[in-house]
């Protein structure tokens, strides 16, 4: 009977025989998702490649076996016929990946039942519009799972301790056989634990943490807008087996303004001004964002819909010193209405101004569409 000649372990795992040690074990990775036995059910030709796979990872993972095989081929590696064959250790670099893949507790051996981190929290918080541009302090309330006081977290009366818990041993996790290697998933009577509360803490009904409000002050920075988040660490929900507590994230909802448009740092409003104004210049007075008022020049001859720069009076820049600057946008108001001595002094200022003509091209499309209908 003819023996079926060992593919090479660089065309398994689809790398060049120069590939980094990072390459093999992003090729080797991708494999083993793919033809891992639980995303392939019954599958013997998926079992194979990904026992093949693991095959050559085993080999060129190890710089000395990857010499040898660079060398001399397979012939190098020993064992019947040359064989490196099937290494169980090759998966120990991806036992949370895989793990968590594909949902097993800890496929390959080790253990989760130790600390682990309270879960984030988020709180949407709704700001008025200058709470969000110039900073403020608030109080919040947040529902969350804080350690039970009265047994420290872990579930047991006082007095008591939990025990060990004799389906896994402690070990938090139960072995059996799949296909052809070894691999454990989660304990279910202790669920990773490793330990079960045989006599409940009353307080916490044996669960180690209490449902309870907590009251936080919080400082907003000027700035902030909708989107903007604030962690604050450490006011999350507890953690267990003694591990640390999670973050939260306050996510500010921030109000408009019924007058300013904001603009990141910069803010924009539009002033109605008269034709008078717009003609022969003024100085008007301008709302600002803080409740004040400030002063802007309007040159003569302004047109509607110029724009005017007040430095200093935006929004308060978030994460450092200074404000953004309020552009003022102003609009020519003409009246509707007009007394028979208004008309009067209009129609003899009419008589004196001159027919608008084309200057340096400027509105040269205007003023062509315009001929072209009067013909």
């Amino acid at each position: 009977m003819a023996t079926r000649t060992k593919a090479d372990y660089y065309e398994v795992l689809g790398v060049s025989k120069t590939a980094s040690e990072q390459e093999i074990k992003s090729a080797y990775r991708k494999l083993a998702l793919k033809y891992h036995p639980d995303r392939n059910p019954g599958d013997a030709a998926a079992e194979e490649k990904f026992k093949e796979s693991a095959e050559a990872y085993g080999v060129l993972q190890d710089p000395e076996k990857r010499r040898r095989y660079d060398a001399y081929g397979h012939a190098g590696l020993g064992g019947a016929g040359g064989a490196a064959g099937f290494d169980p250790s090759a998966f120990a670099d991806f036992g949370d990946i895989l793990g968590d893949f594909f949902g097993f507790g800890d496929a390959f051996g080790r253990r989760r039942g130790g600390p682990r981190r309270g879960a984030d929290l988020r709180y949407n918080l709704d700001l008025s519009f200058e709470e969000a541009a110039f900073g403020t302090e608030t109080h919040i309330r947040i529902p969350r799972a804080e350690t039970c006081a009265t047994c420290g977290g872990n579930g047991s009366a006082p007095g008591t301790e939990p025990e060990t818990c004799t389906s896994c041993n402690g070990a938090g996790q139960v072995s059996f056989q799949q296909g052809f290697f070894s691999v454990a998933r989660t304990c279910n009577r202790c669920r990773g634990t490793g330990k079960v509360v045989t006599h409940p803490c009353k307080e916490c009904d044996g669960e180690g943490h209490i449902e309870r409000e907590r009251k936080i002050q919080i400082k907003i920075p000027g700035g902030v807008d909708t989107g903007s988040q604030l962690r604050i660490t450490g006011e999350g929900e507890a953690g267990s087996a003694g591990g640390p507590p999670g973050d939260l994230y306050v996510v500010v909802r921030a109000a408009e303004h019924s007058f300013f448009r904001r603009d990141g740092a910069s803010l924009h409003c539009e002033m109605p001004i008269a034709f008078t104004q717009a003609a022969l210049g003024a100085t008007i007075e301008v709302p600002t964002p803080e409740g004040g008022k400030a002063k802007v020049n309007v040159p003569e001859g302004t047109q509607s819909g110029a724009s005017f720069r007040v430095r200093g009076h935006g929004v308060q820049h978030l994460g450092s010193r200074g404000r953004g600057d309020l552009h003022v946008t102003v609009r020519v108001i003409v009246p509707s209405k007009l007394t028979g001595e208004q008309r009067k002094l209009l129609e003899q200022l009419q008589k004196t101004l001159p027919v608008p003509e084309l200057k340096d091209g400027k509105d040269k499309s205007f003023f062509e569409k315009v001929k072209d209908i009067l013909g």
